[in-house]
């Protein structure tokens, strides 16, 4: 006998496996009608139910005993392994919306110092020790991707960025200012603490990639002031090369606030800072769905709370380089 889907869910519904799976387990309708809190008629009418629809007994009698057929064996092997199924289902639905456990998919700007993630990392640890946090260093480009195909839960990138058009699955949340500063050795600006970019195109100047977010964002910025762009005589991915290009050309560099203060042992050169109207923010980008997640949403406060605790001249130390 063939058991069509709709009859499929109407004779083996959770209630009568369960009274199957206890009477397996009990071999005994009395015992097993008063664990569960009914008479043994209606267990009867249920287990013979079950058996008219697989067209096969699933007990017989020995005396006063029970036992299971061959049938039975297969149909309670069956039933246990459902609900082991069900049961890994739902530890890995709690796993993953509970904040105390599951993974937190971090991707960061591979230009980004991560100091001061690494040090919050350790500190989350010992607040939550069954949460993982994993992050990937990847390109802007990169980050987007990984964000439209949902593989990673929260971004760390500099805002604005006008390489992605739809922001309607997105949330952005702030977590600096970020502001430029010119390394240069020109004694007449030794005195003035701000310039303007119109001031400083006059000279060779050592950059990112054409393709990276300062570069693309100078640009933008020199085109809305009408300024003519400066002679770029080299470029360099790290902000490590581009600053040691610095100390034996005489050339200008244009370094984030951050980058120059987490080094600022090694910046020997003069820094001046670009007027505040040339600044952007970094950021956490993330899915709108997230914020639903616990463990995510118990991360973001718990950022919140541990840049509370640090300066923000610390606070920028730990993002310096792109």
């Amino acid at each position: 006998m063939t058991v069509g889907n709709d009859d499929f869910t109407k004779v083996f519904t959770s209630k009568s496996l369960s009274y199957f799976s206890q009477l397996a387990s009990n071999l005994s309708y009395t015992k097993t009608a008063r664990s569960l809190g009914i008479t043994q008629p209606a267990l009867t009418q249920q287990i013979k139910k079950i058996e008219r629809n697989v067209g096969t007994p699933l007990f017989y009698s020995m005396g006063k005993q029970i036992h299971l057929t061959d049938a039975g064996r297969i149909l309670l092997e069956a039933v246990q392994n459902v609900y082991g199924t069900m049961i890994k289902a739902i530890d890995n639905i709690q796993k993953s919306t509970l904040s105390s456990t599951g993974s937190i998919k971090i991707g960061l700007l591979s230009t980004i110092e991560d100091s001061v993630i690494e040090d919050f990392i350790i500190r989350y640890n010992d607040l939550q020790p069954d949460v993982v946090l994993e992050t990937l260093l990847l390109t802007r480009h990169e980050l987007w991707n990984y964000l439209e195909n949902n593989q990673l839960d929260l971004a760390i990138m500099y805002l604005p960025d006008d390489s992605i058009k739809n922001w309607k699955p997105y949330i952005s949340q702030k977590i600096m200012d970020e502001n430029l500063i010119l390394v240069n050795n020109n004694p007449k600006w030794s005195d003035q603490r701000t310039l303007h970019l119109k001031e400083i195109t006059d000279q060779p100047w050592v950059g990112y990639p054409d393709n990276y977010y300062l570069t693309e964002f100078l640009s933008e910025q020199l085109k809305n002031q009408l300024v003519d762009g400066p002679h770029c005589v080299a470029r360099f991915a790290a902000p490590d090369q581009i600053l040691k290009f610095t100390r034996e050309k005489d050339v200008y560099a244009l370094f984030p606030k951050s980058y120059v203060l987490a080094n600022e042992s090694q910046i020997t050169s003069q820094k001046n800072l670009i007027d505040a109207s040339v600044s952007f923010d970094l950021n956490f980008v993330y899915r709108k769905e997230k914020a639903n997640i616990p463990r995510i949403s118990t991360f973001l406060k718990a950022w919140n709370n541990y840049l509370s605790d640090i300066s923000y001249e610390d606070r920028l130390k730990g993002f310096s380089k792109s």
